[in-house]
């Protein structure tokens, strides 16, 4: 698939050093010029200013997020890798994803990303382009490698602090779109970026169509058994919730994931249950299977109304983050809400 690739600088691994050989690029692709160079775009980005000289042609993805969004701009044959996988792919991507390596289901050491020799790196996550992560952005910027973080992970959002974050403001649907045109404008397919969001705007308008369930309420469940992760007021659920008119019962804590007790959760009593169905083995309870025999054999979750009336929504994990599968989010609470008869 990586044909007639422009030749690129080396990453070798020698004796501990990192050492990036010089090499030049004939890339005859070219982007909306932002920035200095032929084809160059630059631009802020969560408080970095980027700028990619060329559209790129071997680019890695960091997070399942950024890479179904590069594979739905038609992008897979100018990817070198992906990693950080919560869920199978989006339906209708599984061709393009099997074109692409994966470098690591979870998080790759900085050295395997490297190895692909990359020109432009991707992440959904602040955490992921960070100590403890796959490297600092500082890293892969001394090598010449530009970084993009999604800004849906950094805008109106605090994430010094311990835990997934605190959004000091609510996210909306129009930063993840901002993040498509982005990515579209970095490789030169603005167009693809246009069409993609027209595609999602439309498919939220249809699934919210003459719904109010403002007296609806609802806990959002990802992952954890023994100390569960659920969903504070403003991240990809706040979205979900607020254009369906629902009410998050957790809508009182700016953490992103705040982790609750079942005691707690019982008190808020939720007509519907938002389940993280996951397909990764890193927490307790990652299945909706799981988390349903969980909720029904528990002495403290049993008795909740939405339990006993088995009123659960299974969402993949990329549907309860900030990526263009929260459009997913929305279209099957949506629907659940109908089938329940709680949409109003």
């Amino acid at each position: 698939m990586h044909v007639s690739r422009p030749a690129r600088c080396s990453v070798l691994l020698l004796t501990g050093l990192l050492l990036l050989t010089a090499c030049g690029s004939d890339s005859g692709s070219s982007a909306k010029s932002g920035g200095s160079g032929a084809g160059a775009v630059t631009f802020d980005n969560c408080g970095q200013k980027v700028t990619v000289a060329a559209p790129p042609e071997q680019a890695v993805s960091l997070n399942q997020g950024t890479t179904e969004i590069l594979l739905s701009l038609g992008l897979a044959d100018r990817m070198a890798g992906t990693a950080t996988w919560t869920d199978p792919v989006m339906k209708g991507l599984e061709k393009a994803n099997a074109e692409v390596p994966r470098l690591a289901d979870n998080q790759p050491s900085f050295e395997k990303v490297l190895a692909t020799e990359p020109d432009f790196v991707a992440s959904s996550f602040t955490s992921t382009l960070d100590r403890g992560g796959v490297a600092p952005r500082e890293k892969f910027e001394e090598l010449g490698v530009p970084t993009y973080l999604s800004p849906a992970d950094c805008e109106g959002k605090d994430n010094s602090g311990d835990g997934d974050g605190l959004r000091t403001k609510p996210l909306d649907m129009e930063t993840v779109y901002r993040e498509v045109r982005e990515l579209a404008r970095v490789f030169g397919v603005e167009e693809r970026g246009e069409q993609l969001v027209d595609r999602l705007k439309s498919r939220v308008t249809k699934a919210t169509s003459g719904i109010r369930a403002g007296s609806t309420t609802v806990l959002y469940w990802f992952a954890n058994q023994e100390s569960p992760y659920m969903a504070g007021c403003c991240g990809a659920p706040g979205i979900i919730s607020n254009v369906l008119g629902a009410k998050n019962v957790f809508d009182d804590s700016t953490q992103e994931w705040p982790q609750i007790n079942w005691e707690t959760a019982a008190d808020r009593d939720p007509d519907v249950l938002v389940i993280g169905d996951l397909t990764r083995k890193s927490q307790t309870a990652e299945s909706a299977a799981k988390k349903i025999a969980f909720l029904e054999s528990n002495p403290v979750t049993k008795n909740m109304k939405a339990v006993k009336g088995k009123r659960y929504v299974l969402l993949s994990g990329q549907a309860m983050n900030p990526t263009i599968r929260t459009v997913e989010g929305v279209e099957k609470v949506a629907a659940a809400l109908r089938a329940y008869g709680l949409a109003g």
